[in-house]
């Protein structure tokens, strides 16, 4: 409908997410026990505090059945993810904390005028799901406009999405890894199904400038962690085009988003162990990874070539489904600039990953030895996916 907001309560769907939330937070917290080694008894307690809550609160914006209570575990979320960011007690760190909360806070605040606008538009008593799905249809377009607008806007740090996507670059990028791999899936996951429950057309949009920032931006960054991050906000866009064109694309985009959980926590676990090898992250110091770490490369090398969706890719599956949709919409346009995106994304992917791989090493090692369990544990949720 082109005039009201649409609104999905998938039970079913929430329960799909904290399975997979569970999955990959039991590898988060098995990768982290080896990442906190030497580290004092304060901090370790500390962190792991810090995930426990944050693997909470994420699951409660899984399973709210109302637009308020999911509003306050995602602002939850922020909370918890700025104290594992500050970990390090670095001044990067802190840069890094300070911004998260202060940009969430603002798109949270920004969601909320949004979903008071709701609230005003269908004279709903309750802001439950279903109350506001039946109140919708004579409710005022233009308020209902408006407030999913606000609240995709506020959103979209969380989903890593156009226009508030920076913060969660900068927050992966001071996190440590293992917890990385957690806010660049399970917190986006939990923007995502917040959005699903309420989206419109404008996702087109937003999906496609999404898109294009992290596709262009995988050419600039020169640190791998940064690297992942915007490759999150590539394919949330594509996830967000597929929601946007309706029809076969909302379940293609459904999927795309499940198996992206895998897949790039699998990546993002992998540069745990770069990063003990290395301790440095930094595209054009390190290299030569494929004779340190078979196994950790050969991770890389596959999660590669999955996350760029070349069969026997399940991503494959999803973005030609989102591709076919497209094009029987006859949005040649649409159709254009994606081709063209995905082509920049595939050379950035391909050509950095296999530097890292395979180009001469310029950084002296550092004295912690590779993980090889710990890579091939990353590697067994590429398997999965």
């Amino acid at each position: 409908d082109t005039t009201s907001a649409a609104f999905f309560t998938f039970d079913a769907l929430g329960t799909l997410f904290y399975l997979l939330l569970v999955v990959v937070s039991m590898y988060v917290f098995g990768h982290s026990e080896a990442y906190l080694q030497g580290e004092d008894l304060r901090s370790y307690r500390l962190y792991f505090a810090l995930l426990m809550l944050l693997t909470t609160a994420i699951a409660g914006a899984y399973f709210a059945n109302n637009l308020a209570v999911t509003w306050i575990f995602l602002e939850a979320t922020t909370l918890c993810s700025a104290g594992i960011i500050y970990h390090r007690r670095t001044a990067q760190a802190l840069e890094a904390a300070w911004k998260y909360v202060f940009v969430c806070s603002t798109g949270i605040a920004m969601a909320y005028l949004g979903i008071l606008l709701l609230a005003a538009a269908t004279k709903c008593e309750t802001l439950s799901y279903e109350a506001v799905a039946e109140a919708a249809s004579s409710g005022n377009p233009l308020y209902l406009k408006t407030s999913f607008l606000l609240i995709l806007s506020g959103y979209s740090c969380k989903l890593e999405l156009f226009p508030l996507y920076t913060v969660g670059i900068d927050a992966n990028f001071a996190a440590p890894a293992p917890a990385s791999a957690l806010i660049s899936t399970g917190v986006v996951n939990a923007g995502f199904l917040a959005l699903l429950r309420v989206y419109k057309l404008v996702l087109l949009i937003v999906g496609f400038l999404s898109l294009g920032v992290g596709a262009l931006f995988l050419r600039r960054t020169n640190n791998y962690k940064r690297f992942l991050s915007y490759s999150t906000v590539e394919n949330m866009g594509i996830a967000a085009i597929g929601l946007g064109i309706g029809g076969i694309g909302v379940w293609a985009a459904l999927f795309h988003v499940f198996c992206h959980t895998l897949v790039k926590s699998s990546l993002f676990l992998q540069m745990a162990v770069v990063r003990q090898v290395y301790d440095s992250y930094r595209i054009n110091r390190i290299g030569d990874y494929i004779r340190i770490n078979r196994v950790g490369a050969v991770g890389l090398l596959t999660g590669m070539v999955v996350l760029l969706a070349f069969p026997p890719s399940p991503l494959f599956v999803s973005e030609l489904m989102i591709l076919k949709q497209v094009i029987t919409d006859r949005n040649w346009w649409l159709v254009a600039g994606l081709l063209l995106l995905m082509c920049i994304v595939i050379y950035s992917f391909g050509s950095r990953l296999i530097r890292l791989c395979y180009q001469p090493n310029q950084d002296r090692l550092h004295p912690s030895k590779a993980h090889k369990a710990l890579s091939w544990s990353a590697l067994s949720l590429l398997a999965a996916a």
